[in-house]
């Protein structure tokens, strides 16, 4: 089974015969059990040398930084091994093509906004009225599919998102007072919470893509730019409703994260490491979470629903099967 390995103490992190070592300041050592590590992150700051990085791409492991705020900052990518020219020139193709292309952006949005309307439905089944929410959900989701560009796409994405984050003051028992999104950098505890919680799902995209002979920077909804992986981002918002925003209600109702896991000082801009933590332990039980797949008809973990996104990618791209993107059913 793949997994997570989280770091959070100042230390080194280096090869030991034939594992990884992780020695704190404080001379406390901890093999990392590579045969089930998937990927590792790295929250406090380490010393590593090539010899480590080496065998890290041997083992197919993935390594994620983040600096000492908790923000991502990359990643280290093992060197391709599941390259496939003829599906490299297709995945061009379908970007190159506007047609294709808008095609794939429009499927991607039609299966985010879905998932994020079955969130707003639990709870709207749960004696908090968001009727009204539902029905603008509804009208803006039948826009999707008389868009005419990934430019006007990505306006009816955003309404979609603004729409979705105003019922959250409801969804949330607390008061958040949660206006707009904000990113860079994030101005509240709730920006805070989403930017934290969606590099965790942008991550998992990543690794999952690299499992694959799909390139990761060739995308369709988001543009291809240089230094980032874009199909990431893309795969990122089918699963952001699952695993990030139900992981941060259920973080807030439950009273497992308040004001008082954040700096004040700054704003609430901070995630204290103790709040991490926990995020970091809740994101992998979901990870790991099973659901009954209606086509396989056996049980598969949330991380690989990814794979199987990627799979069918795979199969539109390669003219097999059209794309029919994964949609929350429970």
């Amino acid at each position: 089974m793949d997994r997570n390995f989280y770091i959070f103490k100042n230390g080194t992190l280096k090869k030991k015969d034939n594992t990884i070592r992780i020695v704190t300041e404080d001379d406390i050592k901890k093999d990392i059990p590579c045969e089930t590590t998937s990927d590792i992150y790295l929250f406090g700051e380490t010393n590593m040398n090539t010899k480590l990085l080496n065998f890290l791409a041997q083992r197919k492991i993935f390594l994620h930084i983040f600096n000492y705020y908790g923000f991502y900052s990359g990643s280290f990518i093992p060197r391709e091994q599941n390259v496939s020219g003829f599906l490299l020139v297709k995945q061009v193709e379908h970007y190159s093509d506007n047609k294709k292309r808008l095609i794939l952006a429009k499927k991607i949005v039609e299966t985010a906004s879905y998932n994020i309307y079955r969130n707003v439905r639990y709870y709207n089944s749960r004696d908090i009225d968001l009727e009204d929410v539902l029905v603008e959900l509804k009208s803006l989701r039948r826009k999707i599919g008389t868009a005419n560009s990934v430019d006007e796409l990505m306006g009816i994405e955003g309404n979609l998102r603004k729409k979705y984050y105003e019922s959250w003051n409801d969804i949330v028992k607390t008061n958040i007072n949660f206006k707009k999104r904000v990113k860079r950098p994030p101005d509240n505890m709730i920006n805070s919470l989403l930017s934290f919680t969606n590099s965790l799902v942008y991550t998992t995209a990543l690794s999952e893509i690299y499992k694959t002979q799909l390139n990761p920077t060739i995308s369709y909804l988001h543009e291809p730019g240089t230094r980032r992986y874009s199909l990431s981002l893309d795969l990122a918002e089918v699963f952001k409703p699952l695993l990030a925003e139900r992981m941060i209600f259920s973080l807030l109702n439950k009273n497992m994260i308040s004001e008082d896991d954040f700096d004040k000082e700054s704003n609430f801009l901070y995630l204290k490491k103790s709040a991490r933590k926990l995020i970091l332990e809740e994101y992998d039980k979901r990870l790991q979470r099973t659901v009954k797949h209606k086509e396989l008809k056996k049980d598969v973990s949330y991380r690989y629903l990814f794979r199987l996104e990627c799979y069918k990618l795979i199969k539109h791209i390669a003219g097999e099967k059209e794309y029919d993107g994964f949609k929350i059913w429970w």
